[in-house]
């Protein structure tokens, strides 16, 4: 026995409950039942609401998803963009992480009747890496009690009063804990006080100021109290408050879209009675839990380019509206969504660039909300801003979006030699023209240049010519879906007709409606960009640029090809084959700023702050070049308005116009 006893003293551990009278104990259970019942109940509220949603499958495949976790909950990929706050976030996330891990401990240890607290792992986890995680993390809540209230960072101007609430209840709890555990070591002597460097500092200053050993006790009774009270605050407040991303954010991140990240759904007009959204049921179950998520951070807002224009739209308000109405009338709203909770202003000023999307680091989903609410007003209030409805006039009446547009689809082809499908001419690719490519003279040198370097190439290319139409993205970006299905049924018609499998466009609007949206309506091909197929020729050396284009290049991703697709690669290979420098602008790759074209905006009036393609085309002369590349007929003509308006020296050009000055210079 005395073996035992002896071996017992060196063993390094600690009594969980000193200071702490058997029925203080049994109180606390009492507490902490209570606590987790408010935490579920809480819980039980927003699954309720949740389940209002229609379903959308979002578990498999779990790989993927698994991985996109670690990346961007448990290394922060995404918040550290932001590098200061993201290094404070990561601060007090793995500080909690650790702290919450030792709570575990003591529960596996104490209530399960599992002896691991003791020995090596107390001394170098649950006494020295939890005190340094706990001081990490008090760096971390600190830091973003200055950035918020001191430095008032602009994009964190909202929830003032509830985040102060988080964060000294964070402060309070970091706190009261060093205090407890320094109480608790001067009033046992604790041998092992050396391991826990922030206790040990205070059980120090304990002693130092005299207190004695009833004072000691008395002290650490209360705050014990005191810390586990707010400790049980905090648990039974995360259902009712912003602490609830520290659950729901890591879900989110795994159920985020794998691909196609601003895709929409495909509605059923046999089966559907309402068409878009107008209430709460008729968005997904996903749509409404990503309501919960969003942590009011801002990021959102702060690189949209409607927002920063001075446009009457903040994706983050607009997720934080239909939050605040989905709470307020347990998801059982009278009040239209689109119209009365979401201004139609609002809904029409979004590009959907998905620069919000992009940012976002809870993985929300702004854009198909948006244009959920889009089809609503279009199809069921038949409210549209006037110059995009005849866009759409001109979309049913005469297979392009151009009203007013005098030139045929075939206009561009004079000069070069080009297969017609229609007649019989059969080939490898079919070149989707796409109609801003078609019927803008701005818009034919590229195509033509493109010809000439797949000719020069050996790659058998077709057009359709008159056949062709437009792919229908317009019309479901504005809202009208009805219109999308028929005309991108009638394109599937004819491309089967004459056999097509694989699409080369030089438009990533038709990419991304060619890659993405017909195959759910049963419409499957190897689409590529321009880009993407020029990048392989060039690297297999079919197509051999023997001369350099004497000129600075800035490239311009365009969304729809980088945010909506992934291909930012591509263009660059190419430009750095036939460029004698290329140079980047400040905002590029994934952090680029819109042209102002995308979600049929190309066809509304700017009239309130500045015009994005500005903002664009300064940010590209900012960078020194001679020419800004694109690759999209749409960023083309923008940016080229743009320069002109804003007396920019650098002159816009398609990649594929560069390719084909690079091969005339080199012969």
């Amino acid at each position: 026995m005395a073996a035992v006893e002896a071996q017992t003293l060196i063993t390094p551990t600690r009594e969980v409950f000193w200071n702490v009278p058997p029925a203080g104990v049994v109180v606390m259970y009492l507490l902490a039942f209570a606590a987790l019942g408010v935490f579920a109940y809480g819980l039980a509220r927003h699954v309720r609401m949740w389940r209002r949603g229609r379903p959308a499958a979002r578990l498999h495949p779990v790989g993927p998803r698994l991985a996109a976790v670690v990346r961007h909950v448990l290394a922060h990929g995404r918040l550290l963009v932001d590098r200061v706050a993201g290094v404070y976030h990561l601060a007090f996330f793995w500080g909690f992480v650790a702290l919450f891990a030792g709570t575990t401990v003591v529960f596996i240890h104490q209530d399960l009747h599992l002896r691991i607290m003791q020995g090596p792992f107390y001394l170098y986890f649950q006494s020295a890496t939890l005190d340094v995680m706990g001081v990490v993390a008090t760096a971390g809540v600190t830091a973003a009690l200055v950035a918020r209230y001191l430095l008032r960072v602009p994009r964190l101007r909202r929830g003032v009063l509830a985040d102060a609430v988080i964060l000294w209840l964070f402060a309070l709890i970091l706190v009261s804990g060093f205090l407890v555990e320094g109480l608790r070591i001067a009033g046992t002597a604790d041998p092992w006080a050396a391991w826990s460097p922030v206790g040990h500092g205070v059980a120090r200053l304990v002693r130092a100021i005299g207190m004695s050993e009833a004072a000691v006790r008395l002290s650490h009774s209360w705050l014990w109290w005191v810390h586990f009270a707010l400790a049980m605050v905090f648990i039974a407040y995360i259902p009712f408050s912003k602490l609830f991303h520290l659950v729901l954010a890591p879900l989110n991140t795994y159920l985020q879209p794998l691909q196609n990240p601003g895709g929409v759904s495909l509605i059923d007009f046999e089966r559907s009675e309402r068409f878009g959204a107008s209430a709460f049921t008729d968005l997904t179950w996903k749509d409404l839990f990503d309501l919960d998520v969003c942590t009011e951070c801002g990021r959102c807002t702060a690189v949209c380019p409607a927002s920063t224009t001075g446009k009457p739209l903040s994706p983050m308000n607009v997720i934080l509206d239909l939050r605040d109405e989905m709470t307020r009338s347990a998801g059982a709203s009278r009040r239209l969504l689109a119209g009365s909770v979401i201004k139609p202003e609002a809904l029409w000023a979004c590009t959907t660039c998905l620069a919000c999307m992009e940012a976002c680091p809870v993985f929300i989903e702004h854009v198909p909300k948006i244009v959920e609410l889009r089809r609503h007003l279009v199809m069921e209030q038949a409210s549209i801003p006037e110059t995009m409805a005849d866009a759409l006039r001109s979309l049913e009446v005469r297979g392009h979006p151009f009203r007013g547009a005098a030139l045929s689809r075939t206009a561009w082809v004079e000069g070069v030699d080009v297969r017609r499908l229609a007649q019989g001419q059969g080939a490898e690719w079919l070149l989707w023209v796409g109609c801003a490519a078609a019927l803008n003279e701005r818009n034919h040198p590229p195509l033509r240049a493109l010809l000439r370097a797949l000719a020069a190439a050996g790659v058998e290319v077709g057009i359709l010519g008159e056949e062709e139409t437009c792919t229908g993205d317009p019309a479901r970006r504005m809202g009208n879906e009805y219109l999308f299905q028929t005309m991108a049924r009638q394109n599937i018609e004819t491309l089967a007709r004459y056999g097509v499998t694989k699409i080369v466009t030089l438009c990533p609007h038709c990419y991304n409606t060619f890659r993405h949206e017909y195959p759910q309506l049963g419409g499957r091909y190897e689409v590529w960009h321009h880009t993407q197929l020029l990048a392989r020729l060039i690297d297999e050396g079919r197509i051999k640029p023997g001369g350099a284009v004497a000129a600075t290049i800035t490239f311009h991703d365009p969304c729809y090809l980088g945010r909506h697709n992934g291909e930012y690669e591509a263009p660059r290979r190419v430009l750095g084959a036939v460029a004698t420098g290329t140079v980047e602008m400040a905002q590029c790759r994934e952090h680029s700023f819109c042209c102002g074209a995308g979600g049929g905006l190309y066809w509304a009036e700017e009239r309130v702050g500045q015009r994005v393609s500005h903002v664009r085309a300064r940010q590209a002369a900012d960078t020194g070049a001679q020419v800004v590349a694109t690759a999209c007929p749409f960023c083309l003509l923008m940016l080229e308005d743009a320069a002109a308006a804003v007396e920019s020296p650098v002159r816009p050009m398609d990649v594929a116009e560069l390719v084909g000055r690079a091969l005339a210079e080199g012969s």
